[in-house]
């Protein structure tokens, strides 16, 4: 399958070298993840903190160097770029970091930030920019006038949509997200799922959202692969994976979502064992410690990626068992009602108020 972005058999190993009389363990974030990302889509990576989902993103745009495997983007191989090809391409191929209040130089006014990658990439100078830098704050809800505000002047929401504007600057075919609402409140992620969706329409991006909110996938996502120490476990539409998920660990996350009712019950999946260290690799499936269904197999020989007919891939022995046991129905069909009623909120309220207006 050949898309927009493909990773192919990417691994990221971090550490294994010797430093003075010690030598660091290896820690093993990617292990030969394979994937393709279709021009115009939403695709999401998913899974717990520490399953490799941030640095498999930081590959995707080679931000890090990969230990092995190849990123090929519109038929190239990036990862064979020499500096001054990869600096061109960068344009193209941004990220929208995690922490609105860690991503923006203190010391720079938000002009300055915005503007930095427009002159980079020789886009605009003098006049041309400084107008550029005010579409770009009017596309994202914020007022023109704020070029000369520094960003401890402005709340989380406001810092991310900054944030936004300036990955928008070198007007980029591809974003990666890397979990863009997890330091906010509930009410102003909304408002940054939204302004994200709709830049993403008018503009014709290609979005990889990198997320452990599964609430905020279901609303958004076209695709999602699902991450457990550093490999791809299932990946599927996204209606398909919320409604009949066939992998253990997806089946046990999709539990994991709080019920929206207090009175409401249901049966639960329990993980057995701790988490295994990214430096001690289990042997066999990854999963197979904590899975409620391993069996000797899991233990003793890795499973096969293997290809559904409706374009599902999943690495499980015995998905087949599982799913005639019941353990595959459909767990939480929606989001979470929360943040749903938000999404709904914003949405009419964005349709009523002006675009640029500040409490947009």
């Amino acid at each position: 399958m050949t898309g927009m972005i493909e990773a192919r058999e990417l691994v990221k190993h971090f550490g294994g070298r010797r430093h003075l009389m010690s030598r660091k363990p290896t820690v093993y974030a990617v292990n030969g993840v394979s994937f393709a990302v279709q021009q115009g889509e939403t695709f999401a990576i998913v899974g717990e903190s520490g399953c490799g989902k941030s640095t498999l993103g930081r590959l995707l745009l080679r931000l890090i160097d990969a230990t092995q495997g190849q990123v090929i983007y519109q038929g190239k191989d990036i990862t064979q770029l020499d500096a001054g090809a990869m600096r061109r391409l960068r344009r193209e191929m941004q990220i929208v970091f995690q922490d609105p209040f860690a991503s923006l130089n203190p010391s720079m006014t938000i002009g300055r930030i915005i503007g930095e990658p427009i002159e980079l990439h020789d886009l605009a100078r003098g006049q041309a920019r400084r107008e550029r830098v005010a579409e770009l704050l009017r596309t994202v809800g914020l007022q023109p006038d704020y070029v000369d505000r520094f960003p401890h002047e402005f709340s989380g929401g406001q810092r991310q949509r900054i944030g936004i504007a300036r990955a928008l600057a070198g007007e980029p075919r591809l974003i990666v997200a890397d979990e863009p609402v997890s330091a906010l409140d509930v009410s102003v992620q909304a408002q940054v799922i939204n302004l994200l969706e709709q830049l993403k329409q008018e503009l014709g991006l290609t979005l990889i959202m990198v997320a452990h909110d599964l609430a905020v996938i279901r609303h958004m996502s076209d695709r999602v692969a699902v991450m457990y120490l550093g490999e791809i476990v299932e990946m599927a539409h996204v209606d398909d994976l919320f409604d009949n998920p066939l992998h253990p660990y997806t089946q046990i996350l999709l539990q994991a979502i709080p019920v929206s009712h207090p009175q409401q019950r249901r049966e639960r999946l329990a993980l057995t064992g701790d988490l295994p260290s990214p430096t001690a690799l289990p042997s066999g499936c990854r999963f197979h410690p904590r899975c409620p269904h391993a069996k000797p197999l899991c233990r003793e020989q890795k499973p096969v990626n293997e290809c559904l007919p409706d374009g599902r891939q999943l690495a499980c022995h015995f998905w087949r068992e599982i799913q005639n046991q019941g353990a595959g129905a459909p767990l939480i069909p929606s989001v979470s009602d929360k943040l749903a009623q938000r999404l709904v909120i914003y949405k009419e309220r964005q349709a009523a108020t002006p675009k640029g207006d500040p409490h947009a």
